[in-house]
């Protein structure tokens, strides 16, 4: 009998956030009133309250002007200043793109357009050297450890113009972006020399769950400032007034499954067999269950299957904002205590998935009495055909309504490998593609002569997914980017890379878990290599497809296919992608 090859396990502190972080450090970190006071009998001698210091913080430092966060970046810490002062760019103000460091990029006019068919260089990937000179009104400086930052000129002008909060020692921010994944929602940078601990998000995690008053501190932090605002975009809840919603929000809990850094082991999860990756989705609920509470998925995603024999069989994905069990809710409260019917799909988190739970309790007595009778859904037994809700239909209410079946073998595929966390996701229909190109040759017609996609990927059945950015509802690219060249547009939400701020650090090639993003060289108009004025070296940068966003019409790739074999698809709007895959 085998016996299996000897490896060493892999334990919570193989991969410090500081491998140089000293123990003179971690003593002056524990002196700080927010971890003096801690009581450390409620940490396990496997992780105690020192660990977690030693592994999850580390110490940084910022000088006047530097941005330590900007707003829509997605960031996985939060920030305890130690000395000096940061401020906050108050809503509903915010600095503009190019002072954030981040592109502009207007859309190209007809002829503009029509002229990138003789008037591109013949090179790829040609720049214009000046174009990275300084003197514009944010730029980077080189910070401890070869760390890029960036910062901003003239600090005097912004507070000036702007209304701003000072910040000092001992107030923490960013635990909210931290916990939940969600987008930065304001900008804050250092006001003169700052010495701040970071503290990523496992650190918080694991104090959070020990420590009752951080707990109960960064809870209320949440219920003030984003929980509230969630359920007000929760259809479900329009009918109700400002009092209901506090009711509601003071009872609703907040709950995390599944790893939150998935993308890092993504390619070893695929590599498994098929039940033991099922496994390795964690069950937010069973089928059988009894629906104790109303499940919103506020960020990640979700798969909803039901048993098969041994088996479970995938009917549909869901996403934020999505509900989950008010079927079976509503019509427990309609038909009352004799015939009660529990879950009948079990609901598991894909990657990794952020649940607000409101009891049931709280539906039947708020929500359910003066909800109207429209808005209420079919009966929950098995439904063999996905039907779209009243209350998922965000900002409007309608009839609930069929929609056309995905084959289970694509659904399981689609949430297998995450394409479901697409909102622009390639798909290229293999019986009508002729390989001609002409996607790949319009793509690279915009771009530099040099395409921002590959025209290959995985396959299932006779389609594509095409190794293209997804833009991905929950960017984990944008994790860690240094200068924040990697960003959301603010107006189309399309993730793009400012050419001009990219250091070439490859963090967001090395997050992205699909291999969307590619590293280049890049020369100047005679074709030579752009190269670093110290090291040598050529300058490098991160390239990926943007939409097209500065060209008319959108996706050239999609518009330039003479054969209708190409589409982006929103993952989360199946009826459009229903219907392709349906197609005759």
């Amino acid at each position: 009998m085998a016996t299996g090859v000897a490896i060493q396990r892999p334990e919570r502190w193989d991969n410090p956030f500081s491998p140089d972080m000293s123990e003179s450090e971690v003593d002056r970190i524990m002196d700080l009133d927010m971890f003096r006071d801690m009581d450390t009998s409620k940490f396990s001698e496997t992780v105690s309250l020192r660990d977690i210091i030693r592994n999850d913080t580390r110490i940084r430092h910022y000088k006047l002007g530097d941005i330590i966060v900007r707003t829509g970046d997605y960031g996985t810490t939060a920030f305890l200043p130690i000395s000096g002062h940061v401020r906050v760019i108050l809503p509903p103000s915010e600095l503009s793109e190019t002072l954030l460091g981040r592109s502009e990029l207007p859309k190209k006019g007809f002829l503009a357009a029509l002229g990138q068919l003789w008037r591109n260089p013949k090179l790829p990937e040609v720049r214009d050297p000046d174009r990275y000179a300084a003197g514009r009104d944010t730029g980077t400086r080189t910070a401890e450890g070869a760390e890029k930052l960036t910062f901003l000129r003239d600090v005097p002008a912004i507070l000036e113009k702007f209304n701003t909060k000072k910040i000092g020692p001992g107030v923490l921010f960013g635990e909210i972006a931290a916990l939940t994944r969600a987008a930065r929602t304001t900008t804050i940078f250092a006001e003169d020399d700052v010495e701040l601990v970071e503290i990523r998000r496992q650190g918080i995690r694991d104090i959070r769950q020990r420590v009752d008053s951080f707990r109960e501190n960064v809870d209320r932090l949440y219920r003030e400032n984003s929980l509230k605002n969630n359920l007000m975009e929760t259809p479900l809840f329009h009918h109700l007034d400002d009092g209901v919603l506090d009711k509601i929000a003071d009872a609703t809990l907040f709950e995390t499954y599944g790893d939150f850094d998935w993308h890092v082991s993504y390619n070893r999860y695929l590599e498994s067999p098929p039940h033991e990756r099922l496994a390795m989705e964690p069950v937010i609920v069973h089928e059988g269950d009894y629906p104790d509470g109303l499940l919103i998925i506020a960020s990640g995603s979700a798969r909803v299957s039901y048993r098969v024999n041994n088996g479970q069989k995938t009917i549909r994905y869901i996403g934020p904002g999505a509900l989950f069990g008010f079927e079976e809710i509503a019509q427990n409260w309609l038909e009352g205590t004799d015939k009660i019917i529990p879950m009948q799909h079990t609901l598991r988190a894909v990657g990794y998935t952020d649940i607000l739970r409101v009891p049931t309790s709280i539906i039947e007595t708020h929500v359910l009495p003066d909800l109207p009778k429209f808005m209420f859904p079919p009966p929950a037994e098995r439904r063999p055909a996905e039907v779209f809700h009243p209350f998922e239909e965000r900002g409007r209410f309608k009839r609930a309504k069929a929609i056309p079946k995905i084959d289970t073998d694509t659904l399981e595929v689609l949430v297998e490998h995450r394409f479901i966390k697409g909102t622009s996701t390639m798909l290229i229909d293999l019986d009508r593609c002729v390989r001609c190109d002409a996607c790949v040759d319009a793509c690279a017609k915009g771009h530099n002569n040099n395409p921002r996609f590959i025209r290959h990927g995985r396959t299932f059945d006779h389609y594509m997914v095409a190794n293209a950015c997804m833009h991905c509802v929950d960017p984990v690219c944008m994790i860690g980017c240094p200068t924040g060249a990697i960003h959301r547009n603010a107006e189309g939400g399309q993730v793009v890379i400012n050419d001009d701020t990219c250091i070439g650090c490859a963090t967001c090639a090395t997050n992205c878990p699909y291999d969307n993003i590619r590293m280049v060289e890049v020369r100047d108009e005679h074709g030579v290599f752009i190269v670093d004025g110290e090291t040598k070296k050529p300058i490098v940068k991160a390239t990926k497809c943007d939409l097209c966003i500065d060209q008319p019409g959108g996706p050239a790739c999609q518009r330039a296919c003479p054969h209708d074999a190409l589409q982006r698809f929103d993952m989360e709007d199946r009826p459009p992608l229903a219907r392709w895959l349906n197609r005759r």
